[in-house]
């Protein structure tokens, strides 16, 4: 069964095909995905697709993908999850993105300190790790906030609209 975590301002669940509309909305923004390594959604059969490869994920145990979703409210401000999720070897890679006309609320550090407790406690992890673009401030500066260490720079890492870019390796 699909874990529900909850914050004090948020509900983190499972993704359906129902909030396909709501993942259209993040990922085809180009603000959100600048600093992603994916292109930019232009249609809502591609976040269709996003919602198929999220439940996938998490039946092959790969990772896990919650939804972001304030409560009384209804629809999703955004995603946050573990991928590279390796059970034997106790590690995973965090990942997540908000919809900008809720940055800068403190949102997406309660759903990263949410997220991180449940997989040391829940999930038995030893590692959680985090890739980020070098000049993505606001992910760099959040992960220092919550705790993560710089470990070094994994040069020419992630590709953007056909660039190179060099990323941070955190955990």
């Amino acid at each position: 069964m699909f874990p529900t975590l909850e914050t004090e301002r948020l509900l983190l669940r499972e993704i359906s095909k129902n909030d396909a509309e709501g993942i259209f909305a993040c990922f085809s923004n180009e603000n959100v995905t600048r600093y992603y390594g994916q292109e930019t959604l232009e249609s809502i059969e591609q976040a269709e697709g996003f919602v198929d490869f999220f439940a996938n994920s998490y039946k092959d145990k790969r990772g896990i993908r919650w939804g972001i979703e304030i409560k009384g409210a209804q629809g999703l401000i955004g995603t946050i999850g573990f991928n590279a999720w390796s059970p034997k070897h106790r590690r995973a890679e965090i990942g997540y993105e908000i919809h900008p006309e809720q940055w800068r609320k403190g949102y997406t550090f309660e759903a990263v300190s949410k997220v991180i407790q449940y997989g040391f406690n829940e999930f038995g992890l030893t590692r959680i790790g985090a890739v980020v673009f070098i000049d993505n401030e606001a992910s760099n500066n959040l992960l220092t906030k919550v705790g993560f260490q710089k470990e070094g720079v994994l040069r020419d890492y992630m590709y953007q609209d056909g660039n190179a870019y060099d990323t941070y390796v955190y955990s």
